[in-house]
């Protein structure tokens, strides 16, 4: 799938202790018939196999909206799966590496919180870098707080697009009018949701009027 930075206006982060007994298809399609515009599945606690299985699952469903399935960590998955990129943290396989192995078609995310960081991943083959934490965040015990200015600085800093994620809500993402992103990455304030497709709905609603105002 061609890599265009409007997917990444509402990006949906699966959570498994998040979806809970809904079930992660049945999230995942709530979300996107809501309005989401990119899914990572992100499931550190299953073998290679079941996260296989769990992204051809899953890559039937984007398909039917149109939205480009991304494996978190594991280039091997989206190899196997046929799943549309791999999204890479500091501590994961080395972006050009994983260029190498994946071809020029497949998408391939970066985390970054410093422009140092981001500008070696935009030069090392990255099509978008999440940037965070911009917020407080549950979901992600390590993650350390950068703030909005440093986001605006990293988005300034780079010719390809940004994704503020960390403790992003419905009602904090107007804090990000200004910053330069490209798209929001949510997991709790969607996945955690009492009525996924309704926060979907609100989310990319919101969303939308930050990245492209109004």
């Amino acid at each position: 799938m061609k890599f265009d930075k409007n997917m990444l206006a509402l990006y949906a982060i699966t959570d498994r202790k998040c979806i809970g007994d809904r079930g992660l298809e049945y999230s995942v399609e709530q979300a996107l018939s809501g309005g989401a515009t990119m899914i990572q599945l992100r499931d550190k606690e299953v073998d290679f196999d079941t996260l296989c299985k769990e992204a051809d699952s899953l890559l039937k469903i984007c398909q039917k909206y149109n939205a480009p399935l991304i494996i978190n960590d594991n280039a091997d998955v989206v190899i196997k799966t046929g799943a549309d990129g791999v999204h890479l943290g500091q501590n994961d396989m080395e972006l050009v590496k994983a260029r190498e192995i994946l071809g020029k078609d497949k998408i391939i995310g970066g985390s970054a919180r410093t422009i140092e960081l981001a500008q070696k991943a935009e030069q090392s083959g990255a099509d978008y870098i999440g940037c965070g934490a911009v917020f407080g965040t549950l979901t992600k015990a390590d993650a350390k707080y950068i703030g909005t200015q440093r986001l605006k600085e990293i988005c300034t800093s780079l010719s390809i697009p940004v994704v503020a994620i960390g403790g992003v809500n419905a009602g904090n993402i107007s804090q990000l009018e200004g910053c330069k992103i490209s798209g929001v990455a949510v997991v709790s304030a969607l996945f955690g949701a009492e009525n996924v497709y309704t926060s979907a709905q609100e989310l990319r609603k919101l969303a939308d009027s930050v990245i492209y105002g109004g």
